[in-house]
């Protein structure tokens, strides 16, 4: 069972996220892309693989099938064979060639500008949408809630949910609007750079100070 901490207030929380936009600010993180649809690609293809390579086998895939009727219409075997670095390739390149078919079946060739119909695409669930929204269209819609997310909002007392669509709520109420966008983008950094699992560097924490580990 996960343990849990005490909740942090909503000046508290608040406080945590301004102090982790100020560290991060200008750094970036995340997938290249220049479309939507090519962004859904590369958050299909992200599942349990690193950005870095992520972004190594996108341009290979985009560069042969430049359009999304190119990879409706692709063979499936050789989606399999360019994706195959980021593991899981068969499930990934058949859920590349179902999201290209529904986009151009059943939204007329482009992704959808609505959280609700981005989750009909195959293999793009809430988190992801969310995603799709901020980075493809600009609106902020929610909070994406990845691992990052989830371990690091639990340890510093953030959300004690059970689940990603739990966490994600409990973070909306706490954290107003204007936060919404950064969190993500601070938590995964923060994660990957500082409150990295099984081996925190809790003496270069910028919020050790507020973390809710220590009380």
């Amino acid at each position: 069972m996960s343990m849990k901490y005490k909740k942090q207030s909503k000046k508290q929380a608040e406080e945590i996220v301004k102090i982790l936009i100020k560290e991060y600010e200008g750094k970036e993180v995340g997938l290249h892309f220049s479309t939507p649809f090519e962004l859904v690609v590369a958050l299909i293809l992200a599942a349990q693989c690193t950005d870095k390579r992520v972004n190594e086998v996108t341009p290979i895939l985009f560069s042969k099938y430049p359009t999304i009727e190119d990879l409706k219409n692709a063979d499936i075997e050789d989606i399999k064979k360019i994706v195959k670095p980021c593991g899981f390739y068969n499930n990934k390149a058949h859920s590349i060639k179902e999201s290209a078919r529904i986009v151009m079946d059943d939204f007329n060739g482009k992704v959808p500008c609505d959280i609700n119909e981005v989750q009909k695409l195959c293999g793009i669930g809430r988190k992801s949408a969310n995603i799709v929204m901020l980075e493809g269209f600009g609106i902020c819609e929610g909070i994406a809630v990845d691992t990052h997310v989830t371990r690091i909002s639990r340890k510093i007392g953030l959300s004690n949910g059970k689940n990603p669509v739990e966490i994600e709520n409990e973070l909306l109420k706490l954290l107003d609007k204007k936060y919404w966008e950064d969190l993500n983008h601070v938590l995964v950094l923060h994660g990957r750079e500082i409150c990295i699992a099984n081996r925190p560097q809790c003496d270069k924490c910028s919020i050790n100070h507020l973390c809710n580990k220590n009380n």
